[in-house]
């Protein structure tokens, strides 16, 4: 079948398309005979009972910086295209929530993927609190005391934004640190948001596992391993991403939240393990597919359009 495809994203024109996952979902949707649409976020418009973007249609090639060609703006009415992809990165901030509520309109027309309203409802950090049995000790919390109560239940813990990204404003306060306090007043003093506080895991010395799921179900991992003298092992940060294998740990984990996310619309999802243990379910724009395409020789993007494919046709 061919298929209208809205892309919601950042600025195409900045990809790495060697790297990004949102350009080789394009890609292969295109080499699948579906048309391209794109816009970004800001572009999205509710305009007397109608849900339209300034879009653009959009083919790409690799070749970089010559990998986007747009053709002639045009006013797109988003319920008359079969697929909008939801996928500008975080931060998942008041904008973000904003287009989830716009794309909610049309889901009766429209498959938006990810789901909206589940992607609103399940920030990457506050969704695995439903899964306690998989996850290392965890508190949100906004007062001092409190965190500082569990770090030194701990001894040794990570602290973060809620609603950060990409390894951003992630501190590891050991049993000697005397930097809670003041790091408390930084994140206090800009934000309302609760933190987050994490028993610190060793294991991620030997990485950080991301593991892609279609539709509920592991297709592959890379394990993002930290560069020397850092704690985090996102790749934006210097970490270096190696080829892994999953685990039986890590097949037992998929088993136990993929139910969930097929259920609420989660076609692309990649989450986060650290030894034996689930950190982060990343709905908003998860990334991970090209680097797993060349370490295991599978067409990742091709197993997420045949499941779009699938939901689609059973519309």
């Amino acid at each position: 079948m061919m298929l209208r495809i809205a892309f919601q994203m950042d600025p195409i024109e900045g990809v790495n398309i060697n790297a990004d996952s949102s350009f080789r979902l394009a890609e292969e949707a295109q080499a699948r005979g579906h048309e391209l649409f794109y816009y970004t976020p800001d572009r999205l418009i509710f305009d007397e009972g109608r849900v339209v973007a300034r879009a653009w249609p959009l083919k790409v090639r690799r070749e970089q910086g010559n990998h986007a060609i747009k053709g002639d703006e045009i006013v797109l009415d988003l319920a008359t295209v079969d697929v909008v992809w939801l996928r500008q990165d975080p931060p998942f901030d008041m904008a973000y929530i904003t287009t989830t509520h716009l794309l909610d309109l049309v889901r009766d027309t429209t498959l938006v993927v990810n789901d909206p309203f589940w992607v609103r409802n399940h920030p990457e950090k506050l969704l695995v609190l439903q899964f306690p049995h998989l996850t290392p000790p965890t508190m949100i919390a906004r007062n001092l005391s409190d965190i500082k109560a569990f770090k030194h239940r701990y001894g040794d813990v990570i602290l973060k934004p809620l609603y950060g990204n990409g390894g951003a404003g992630v501190f590891r306060l050991d049993a000697g640190d005397r930097n809670l306090a003041s790091l408390h007043e930084m994140f206090t003093g800009f934000s309302r948001e609760p933190l987050i506080v994490q028993k610190f895991l060793p294991a991620v010395s030997k990485g950080d596992k991301r593991v892609i799921l279609v539709d509920g179900e592991p297709v592959g991992a890379i394990n993002r391993v930290p560069a020397e003298g850092e704690t985090r092992s996102n790749m934006h940060v210097g970490g270096k991403a190696e080829k892994v294998s999953l685990t039986e740990r890590d097949r037992e984990i998929c088993a136990a939240i993929g139910p969930l996310l097929r259920e609420r619309g989660q076609v692309f999802v990649g989450i986060d393990v650290i030894g034996d243990w689930l950190t982060e379910i990343n709905l908003t724009s998860p990334t991970g597919i090209q680097e797993l395409e060349r370490f295991d020789g599978v067409n990742v993007a091709a197993k997420v359009w045949e499941a779009i494919e699938a939901r689609r046709a059973r519309a």
